[in-house]
C-alpha cells in the first residue's frame, strides 16, 4: 500500500485539499479587508454567494477524504480509478463554486460601496491548483500497477 507511487500522490493531494479549507480563497480590499474562506459567508451578499460557498466548503474536505479512501482501496484498482475520476469532477465543482461565490461577493461589494474593490486570489486557490496533476499522476500509477498485475497473472 505505501510502497506504491500513487499513494504518495494521493497523500499529497489529500493534504492540499484539507489545507485549502483553512486558507482564504479570495481577498477583497475596500475600506476594510474581506476574506472569502470556507464556512464564512457574508449573509448580505445573497443566497447564491452563501450556497456556492457552502458547496465549496463541503467539496474541499470531501476531496481529501476521498483521496484517503482511494489509498485504502489499493487492492481494487478499478474502484480506485473510479474514485480518482470522481475526484477530478469534485475538483472542477469545487473551483467553480469557489469562483462563483467570489464573483457574487464582488458584485455585492461593488453595488454596496461607492468605490471599487481591489481583489485577488488567496492561498486556498493556489493550494488547490496542483490537485488535478496529482490525481492524473496517481491514475497513471494505478494503470501501471494494473499492467504489471495482468502480466504477472499471465505467467
Amino acid at each position: 500500500m505505501l510502497a506504491r507511487i500513487q499513494t504518495l500522490y494521493l497523500i499529497l493531494a489529500a493534504i492540499l485539499a484539507f489545507a485549502s479549507s483553512f486558507l482564504p480563497f479570495w481577498y477583497f480590499q475596500t475600506e476594510t479587508t474581506l476574506v472569502l474562506a470556507d464556512f464564512s459567508p457574508l449573509a448580505e451578499a445573497g443566497l447564491v454567494h452563501i450556497t456556492t460557498l457552502y458547496i465549496s466548503s463541503i467539496l474541499s474536505p470531501l476531496s481529501g477524504i476521498t483521496a484517503l479512501v482511494a489509498i485504502a482501496l489499493f487492492t481494487n484498482r478499478k474502484l480506485q480509478s473510479l474514485l480518482l475520476t470522481s475526484l477530478m469532477v469534485i475538483f472542477v465543482a469545487d473551483i467553480l463554486s469557489g469562483l462563483t461565490a467570489a464573483h457574487y461577493l464582488n458584485v455585492w461589494i461593488e453595488n454596496s460601496s461607492a468605490m471599487a474593490a481591489e481583489h485577488g486570489p488567496g492561498g486556498g486557490l493556489f493550494v488547490m491548483l496542483p490537485l488535478p496533476l496529482l490525481y492524473w499522476l496517481a491514475m497513471k500509477g494505478i494503470k501501471k500497477d494494473e499492467k504489471i498485475a495482468t502480466a504477472y497473472k499471465r505467467l
